[in-house]
């Protein structure tokens, strides 16, 4: 707690537990939901501590109320071990008719949702976390706010000293809290990565819905998943990448039942399309675009380190931009907003949207760096402005690309923003 680097979420859980009874926080294992709830609650049930585990789901099925009781706000973490308790937590607050009285933690969506009969629509809000962001985990200098390119500032300005080696290694060791200790030798921190893989293919993608899985096929279908970052390749590609390593017996049934269970532990967190008015009747495709939750999930999965990305720049490039979409996802929660990919039948694609709730969007290419690379980027993003139907939606706030490399943050003479990933914040 002493070593605790503020997160993006800190201020969004106090606004959330100002107007809500209750606070869901959900997000994968390990990237410090139960240490950002600690701060701001005055009392924890720990759910999961063996000690107490079976008492509490035997109170959870015999007098819930028991566990609730605690100074306010409680936190209530690993919820969903004992789901009952959400609609315990949801009576409760009505009853107690106050704000701020529960936070709860997940790490997994509940397998099953019939032990719980309320939504709990108006009693709780809900949060998402994820691993840090390179502000969060001071790898980014945030000399450039996301939140104030959508004002369009005339001229912004930022000196970047991060080089396309140390994105390699941001990309590999990720955003894990531990693995972010200024501390930590190297290649102790690309270990923390490591060890998250290994843990979900052998137990949890198995512990989700107490639904045994194998390991080796959960191996082999992350390896693919990681080798399709940031495309929309659908479940037949996905399953002919695997056969080789796998068996003909293989179907798309059995893939989408681990893809499943990866999402209900929050290791994949796909982005959905986004559908502009245009011009022209040009067909948008509809399909998800496929992330990992953090870059260094699937660099565990391929066995690769920041030397092997610098070696093969076009993986390396793939990798990066979920890297980006991690941190601009993070970022664009504070301004209410989230992150969309187009890509139309024509082949013209934007990396991401950030679209905000009032309808203000920006559009952001990410790449690499260099002349070529940028210009190809803005190349897309004016194509993309040029077929926006101005009389049916805004313009947009603002365009960018989203870079590794370069020295400086600044806005060309066309009005596009030039911004490396280390000068970025929300």
């Amino acid at each position: 707690m002493g070593n605790y680097k503020k997160r993006i979420v800190d201020e969004s859980l106090a606004r959330k537990l100002e107007g809500k009874g209750a606070v869901l926080i959900q997000g994968p294992k390990w990237c410090g939901k139960t240490t950002t709830a600690q701060r701001q609650a005055a009392s924890v049930l720990y759910l999961s501590n063996p000690v107490e585990l079976q008492r509490n789901l035997e109170l959870s099925n015999l007098d819930p109320k028991l566990l609730l009781e605690g100074a306010t706000p409680r936190l209530i973490d690993e919820w969903q071990i004992a789901p009952k308790l959400w609609d315990a937590v949801r009576f409760e607050v009505d009853q107690r008719h106050k704000r701020g009285q529960f936070i709860l933690t997940g790490s997994a969506v509940p397998p099953s949702t019939a032990e719980i009969f309320h939504t709990g629509t108006g009693r709780f809000a809900r949060l998402t976390m994820r691993p840090m962001s390179l502000y969060e985990s001071l790898d980014s200098n945030g000399d450039v706010s996301l939140g104030d390119l959508f004002s369009t500032p005339e001229t912004i300005s930022g000196v970047n000293l991060t080089q396309l080696r140390d994105i390699a290694f941001l990309t590999c060791r990720g955003g894990w809290p531990e693995a972010t200790d200024s501390s930590m030798r190297d290649i102790v921190a690309l270990d923390q990565a490591r060890d998250y893989y290994d843990m979900i293919v052998h137990s949890d993608i198995s512990r989700v819905d107490e639904r045994r899985r194998d390991p080796h096929r959960a191996k082999t279908l992350m390896r693919s998943y990681a080798r399709h970052q940031a495309t929309q390749a659908n479940l037949s590609v996905i399953r002919a990448d695997m056969v080789a390593n796998d068996t003909d017996s293989l179907s798309e049934d059995t893939i989408s039942d681990y893809l499943n269970a990866l999402r209900q532990i929050f290791v994949i967190e796909d982005m959905p399309a986004w559908s502009p008015n245009l011009r022209s009747k040009t067909s948008i495709r509809t399909s998800p675009t496929r992330y990992f939750s953090d870059p260094s999930i699937a660099t565990a999965a391929l066995g690769l380190g920041p030397d092997d990305l610098i070696d093969d720049l076009a993986t390396f490039g793939l990798l990066f931009e979920t890297l980006c979409v991690r941190d601009l996802r993070v970022y664009a929660e504070r301004s209410d907003g989230e992150i969309f990919h187009y890509r139309d039948a024509k082949g013209l694609e934007c990396d991401a949207v950030v679209h905000l709730r009032n309808g203000a969007y920006g559009l952001i290419e990410i790449k690499l760096g260099g002349d070529r690379l940028i210009e190809e980027g803005v190349s897309n993003l004016k194509k993309l402005v040029n077929k926006i139907d101005p009389t049916r939606m805004k313009l947009p706030a603002f365009s960018m690309i989203l870079t590794a490399t370069g020295t400086y943050a600044y806005r060309r003479a066309d009005g596009i923003y030039i911004v490396p990933a280390c000068c970025l914040k929300d």
